[in-house]
């Protein structure tokens, strides 16, 4: 009797997200196929369903990956206690915004946004991989009202002006990851630094 075939083991979780991740900024979700990658990372289309369910999901858990990675950094950069609070706000605009244009965390945000309204899954999660960048922020721009860097009137004000500069970072975020000419990161980082003295009550 002929011994059975054995099975390929299944790749990490990490490398199948960074395949996928890898996939989706040079051609983008509609040219992403189960069988494509799977093939890519020598699995089968079946197995890649298996533990994903969609390519929806596996999109949004790709983008929950690179989140958390980039999360660590966010919260080493923010977390020296006694820093000076306006140094760590720059910090965090400068992981915030894309590298630049074709950004493989920045495609995966588009690719997430433009599935949202048809997908109360797809919101869902991504109102959970948003939710530590405001925290964070909220958290720092409370630290800032406590010892009189930053005037954000209270708990409530923290939170206002922590969505009001997320909101102005993806205003100059977009136009950066998509390569719209003239859209500079450099150039980003400083209106949001202007914006952000403004809305934050810094005299200089």
């Amino acid at each position: 009797m002929a011994e059975p075939r054995a099975r390929r083991a299944a790749r990490p979780r990490e490398e199948v997200f960074a395949a996928a991740r890898a996939a989706i900024a040079e051609h983008g979700v509609a040219k992403l196929t189960m069988a494509g990658l799977g093939k890519q990372l020598q699995m089968s289309a079946g197995h890649l369903l298996y533990y994903f369910g969609s390519k929806d999901q596996l999109l949004l858990e790709t983008l929950r990956w690179s989140e958390e990675q980039l999360g660590v950094r966010r919260r080493a950069a923010l977390g020296r206690d006694g820093g000076d609070v306006w140094a760590r706000l720059a910090a965090y605009t400068e992981l915030y915004l894309p590298e630049g244009p074709g950004d493989p965390r920045w495609i995966l945000w588009l690719e997430v946004w433009g599935r949202s309204p048809s997908s109360a899954e797809i919101r869902q999660g991504q109102l959970e991989i948003e939710a530590p960048w405001q925290a964070d922020l909220v958290a720092l721009l409370e630290e800032g009202a406590a010892d009189g860097s930053f005037d954000t009137e209270g708990t409530d004000g923290a939170h206002d002006r922590a969505v009001q500069i997320r909101a102005l970072l993806d205003g100059f975020a977009v136009p950066i990851a998509i390569g719209l000419p003239g859209a500079g990161r450099d150039e980003a980082a400083a209106q949001v630094a202007s914006v952000a003295a403004a809305l934050l009550g810094r005299h200089c």
